[in-house]
């Protein structure tokens, strides 16, 4: 019987880890979900939700006693970049990693995924190693911080990192919102026609890679190792105009960059004031800035992950449907 601890269990990645468990863990095996979040989704028997604050020492402790996790995959963290949080706000991705590689070390589990973010690092071009931060946002700072914390806290277990790219995929907790909704509504305009490279992970594909890790965790090249998660680069235009075609039926309109540059300044002024707006200038320079992250190593250890583009969208399109008529009906 294998024994799995997820954090951040009924968040977007842990949803869908708890889904692809059922489909690729083939012996029998028990999950605990420790999640101040309730599960959006219908447990199985062999999966138990503790409704537990990863900041509850004592309660977090009690959790690892009564589940006996052999792995653990870290996923909590708070991943807002608002500009006016300060590093304190961000206590569950600091010291809520601590609590967890505690209790694991005590626990004596097998492995360890930790979950931190291409933000540790995104100066322009590659990271030289793993340890060469350059963050953005204070939430990159929080996980160059957790990194550190994991690195050099001189624990005996076995573990590994990922930093997830851009993922999307079903349940995602702003796009339905926000790009989505946007395209729904015929409002999205591409900048431009120049390529653009970026970084996207379907959900799906993530949550297979952590499976691999999972599965491969006493092989030299995973142990105490970081690992971008996510598919290979591509054109942010084609993964646009696959959600259009897909939502719309409708390639993606592609409009002068200084069309969309002025439409950033405005949007910019109006959150100012309170006032919402489908795009800023910090959603202008993702748009019209190459940001791939290094996934060489990963792909060249797991392999191609087993979701196309095409096939993630349409999974992804098929569950926005389906959310979108249950919020129509709700209001």
């Amino acid at each position: 019987m294998r024994r799995f601890l997820i954090t951040g269990a009924n968040g977007f990645i842990g949803t869908n880890l708890v889904t692809a468990l059922r489909s690729n863990i083939q012996a029998p095996y028990e999950v605990a979900l420790l999640d101040i979040a309730s599960p959006q989704i219908e447990l199985h028997p062999n999966e138990t939700w503790y409704n537990t604050s990863l900041l509850d020492e004592a309660a977090v402790k009690e959790v690892f006693t009564k589940a006996q996790p052999q792995i653990v995959i870290n996923l909590a963290a708070l991943t807002s970049t608002e500009p006016e949080y300060v590093l304190a706000d961000y206590a569950v991705n600091t010291k809520g990693a601590e609590i967890i590689y505690q209790n694991c070390q005590e626990q004596g589990i097998d492995f360890l995924v930790h979950t931190s973010s291409q933000f540790v690092n995104q100066a322009p071009g590659y990271p030289a190693s793993d340890i060469d931060y350059a963050p953005h946002t204070i939430y990159g700072e929080s996980k160059v911080i957790s990194e550190q914390t994991l690195r050099n806290g001189k624990y005996t277990f076995n573990w590994c990192m990922i930093r997830p790219t851009n993922i999307w995929g079903p349940f995602h907790l702003r796009y339905p919102y926000e790009f989505w909704k946007v395209l729904k509504e015929g409002k999205y305009f591409h900048p431009g026609s120049k390529p653009v490279i970026r970084s996207y992970g379907y959900v799906g594909n993530i949550c297979w890679q952590i499976i691999q890790l999972i599965e491969r965790r006493n092989e030299a090249a995973i142990r105490k190792q970081v690992f971008y998660v996510g598919d290979e680069p591509m054109n942010m235009y084609d993964w646009a105009n696959e959600f259009s075609l897909a939502i719309t039926k409708k390639k993606v309109r592609v409009v002068p960059t200084f069309f969309v540059y002025t439409l950033a300044v405005a949007g910019t002024v109006l959150r100012k004031f309170k006032i919402k707006f489908p795009i800023t200038l910090s959603r202008y320079k993702s748009m019209t800035t190459d940001n791939p992250a290094p996934m060489e190593k990963t792909l060249k250890l797991l392999g191609k992950p087993p979701h196309s583009l095409t096939e993630g969208v349409a999974i992804t399109v098929d569950w926005l449907n389906d959310y979108w008529k249950k919020q129509a009906h709700s209001k």
